[in-house]
């Protein structure tokens, strides 16, 4: 947020303070339909205020960590700073993984010449084991890196997998998906990062996810 409209947000606080406080002096503290209207009124515009304020304090940045990868090379997330980030939790085993990936493959072709970047961490237990063989087939063009459950936790915990950061140029978290969503909701929200703009709603919606911890099962899985 601006200088001006912190300004404008503590001018309205100030405002809407006094007024929420006193009753109409006319009716000797009985309340109006004109005092719960011009009540309600000021206590929207508090609202407001409160919620304009509370862009003015700073984003806390996305946890760095260092991990290597594929070719035995530390990858570390602060590295990737001015770059739009698309970082991604998944598993071999993971269905809803299998769909996205081809797209995050494409993503890396069209956008990577305007500072953005997939990168993705795998949470198999098995580790490279499972992982190496995985990107030898189907041939991945972006990073892959092997996470554990104290990388996940830097994260607020990855219970579902897949879940999906998407990182601004200053490292802060833009948008969280857990689970699948589109193909063209990536685009979109990729296409604002990459024009500064703002997203909406730090969490997305999305389709049901696979329960990080049920890879027995999610093996079956197609």
């Amino acid at each position: 947020m601006n200088r001006r409209l912190h300004d404008v947000a503590h001018a309205l606080l100030r405002a809407a303070s006094p007024l929420l406080a006193t009753p109409s002096q006319a009716t000797f503290g009985v309340e109006t339909s004109l005092d719960t209207a011009r009540r309600s009124a000021c206590a929207t515009l508090a609202v407001i205020a409160a919620l304009s304020l509370a862009g003015c304090v700073k984003q806390r940045p996305t946890p760095d960590f260092a991990l290597k990868d594929a070719s035995g090379q530390t990858v570390q997330l602060s590295d990737y700073h001015g770059k739009v980030v698309l970082l991604n939790f998944w598993a071999t085993w993971c269905a809803p993984c299998k769909i996205e990936i081809p797209w995050f493959m494409e993503f890396q072709r069209e956008y990577k010449d305007r500072d953005f970047a997939v990168l993705g961490v795998s949470m198999d237990e098995d580790g490279w084991d499972a992982v190496r063989p995985y990107m030898t087939d189907h041939k991945f063009n972006y990073r892959i890196v092997v996470g554990n459950d104290d990388i996940g936790k830097l994260f607020g915990e990855i219970d579902d997998l897949p879940t999906t950061f998407l990182l601004d140029r200053d490292g802060h978290v833009a948008k969280k998906h857990v689970g699948l969503i589109s193909k063209s909701d990536y685009q979109d929200e990729i296409a604002a990062l990459l024009k500064g703009h703002v997203l909406r709603g730090r969490v997305g919606p999305g389709m049901p996810a696979t329960p990080a911890g049920s890879a027995p099962i999610a093996r079956m899985l197609p």
